[in-house]
């Protein structure tokens, strides 16, 4: 992927992650639009950094399909999509709401990046350059007691990932994931003040340095996520899930 002069796709970019790459990447040299849920928040952030914006709820199909339609009638020349979506829930399966829970996650995580990919791969298959990128976690790789729906659906965004990777093999779309380490945002509540958390304006700058630097790369993988990632192939995952469920 080319980190300038594309147009590109970001859901659920009005806040954390999404909106730290958006703002890098509009700076970059892309016209970026983003999505959420609130009007009036996207209405606030189009004018603060010059975002194209479009109300869309990724749980909802219907709203999927009229947020496509109305990015490519207006952005017709769109090659990047981000397929972010996502939501975090500690969670206990002995209790009373642990299905709830567990079923909302999946909606978001699994779902929702699965309406986008399926409302979007078409039109990207006609671009001559087009890019694909999903955002799972370390978590996928090893896992967090405290929230297990989030860390499968995350495997699962993996997975799903390394899958498509090969159906879309010989077209234009490259296929990216990025894999986020624990990162100080509100994806859990207080999670922005936990000090072992990365950064996120560094995490943000980490990830624009990869995708500029390993413009073919599969995986853009910051130093801190290492740990994870590869905890199984090194041989250290016993290690590894101990250390992570230590904090």
């Amino acid at each position: 992927m080319n980190i300038t002069g594309n147009t590109i796709f970001v859901p659920g970019a009005t806040s954390g992650i999404g909106l730290a790459l958006a703002v890098r990447l509009r700076a970059a040299g892309n016209t970026v639009i983003i999505g959420g849920r609130r009007a009036q928040l996207l209405a606030e952030l189009k004018q603060q950094h010059g975002f194209g914006t479009v109300v869309i709820d990724t749980t909802d199909p219907a709203s999927v399909l009229r947020a496509r339609d109305e990015v490519l009638e207006q952005y017709p020349d769109l090659d990047v999509l981000i397929a972010m979506a996502g939501i975090m829930k500690a969670e206990n399966v002995l209790g009373p709401d642990f299905l709830a829970d567990a079923t909302s996650i999946v909606d978001t995580n699994v779902n929702g990046p699965l309406r986008l990919i399926a409302a979007f791969v078409d039109h990207l298959r006609t671009r001559p350059r087009a890019a694909l990128v999903t955002v799972s976690s370390g978590l996928a790789h090893v896992p967090l007691a405290l929230t297990p729906t989030y860390n499968g659906s995350k495997a699962f965004v993996h997975l799903f990932t390394e899958s498509i990777r090969l159906q879309l093999a010989g077209t234009p779309v490259q296929v990216i994931e990025i894999v986020p380490p624990a990162v100080r945002t509100e994806l859990l509540p207080g999670g922005s003040d936990v000090e072992h958390f990365m950064p996120l304006d560094e995490f943000a700058d980490e990830v624009m340095a990869l995708l500029e630097s390993e413009p073919d790369a599969h995986e853009i993988l910051v130093r801190t996520v290492s740990f994870l990632r590869r905890a199984e192939v090194e041989g250290r995952y016993p290690a590894a899930v101990e250390a992570l469920n230590a904090h």
